[in-house]
């Protein structure tokens, strides 16, 4: 029996080191810390006077879509929306996941700009008919990760999701790509509990004041392009929310003229009003 315990105690120690360096491929060093996020959302919901005035999620992941920290503005969890604590982190991941910095020039392919895609962006190219039909349903959610316990830590630092890898593709507003200093991605930012139009202008507030907006030109460095920059004409928020869906005469999804066009909601405002992105140096 004595034996049988050391054996374990040595085996546990063994381990110990093991399990604390699982994490480093998957580093949130260059991320905002749940005490940043939750100070940026609280601030940027407060500032929000578009959309139904909700309480928000939101969610940070890496450039490997591992969740760093996950917050909400509200006074406990059941202040605002529990669906939207997973759809925050589907958009934070679906930024992350279809967004590129200028390192994705090379061999003769990519682009020296980058492009940033919002998921306000990815709206009327996922309709029927769209380039991108279909994409919506390439990422699942990991249900196991999403809904893990306990839900007292929901929204805390200690959140279940932080450290896992939830997934999911979400295809209306509220999702930026994150851009630290030199256009250089790092991951992404999900916000979700109010209408998508708010939800999209809340994370670019929270974007913005984390400084994870690093896209304009500086030096060297070109400005990181999106549809709002090149087909919209808004050069300083280039993955800005794009209105321009009109009513398509023959029924169905409307048409946008960019392609890459979101609907309005209620109490729809501001988007035009934002601040515009930072110079990447």
């Amino acid at each position: 029996m004595k034996l049988t315990m050391k054996f374990i105690l040595l085996f546990a120690i063994v381990l110990m080191p093991l399990s604390a360096f699982a994490g480093n491929d998957n580093d949130c060093k260059d991320l905002p810390s749940y005490a940043a996020l939750k100070t940026a959302l609280d601030s940027a919901v407060a500032a929000e006077a578009s959309g139904l005035n909700l309480h928000m999620w939101a969610t940070v992941v890496n450039r490997d879509g591992v969740v760093c920290a996950v917050a909400f503005s509200g006074t406990d969890r059941g202040a605002q929306w529990p669906g939207s604590r997973v759809i925050s982190a589907q958009k934070a991941n679906t930024a992350n996941s279809f967004t590129l910095d200028r390192n994705s020039l090379s061999n003769g392919s990519g682009s020296a700009t980058g492009l940033a895609l919002s998921t306000a962006n990815l709206y009327s190219a996922v309709q029927p008919g769209g380039s991108l039909f279909g994409l919506q349903e390439s990422n699942p959610v990991s249900t196991a990760d999403a809904y893990k316990g306990p839900s007292e830590n929901f929204g805390q630092a200690n959140d279940p999701l932080v450290g896992e890898k939830v997934g999911g593709v979400n295809v209306f507003g509220g999702g930026l790509g994150l851009y630290a200093a030199g256009a250089t991605i790092v991951g992404g930012v999900g916000v979700s509990g109010d209408t998508s139009c708010a939800d999209h202008n809340i994370a670019w507030r929270v974007r913005y004041l984390l400084r994870l907006d690093r896209m304009a030109a500086s030096g060297a460095i070109l400005a990181v392009q999106g549809p709002a920059s090149l087909f919209a004409g808004d050069p300083t928020r280039p993955d800005n929310i794009i209105f321009d869906i009109v009513p398509n005469p023959a029924g169905g999804t409307g048409n946008s003229a960019t392609g890459f066009g979101h609907p309005e909601c209620p109490n729809t405002f501001g988007s035009n009003a934002l601040p515009g992105v930072r110079p990447a140096q």
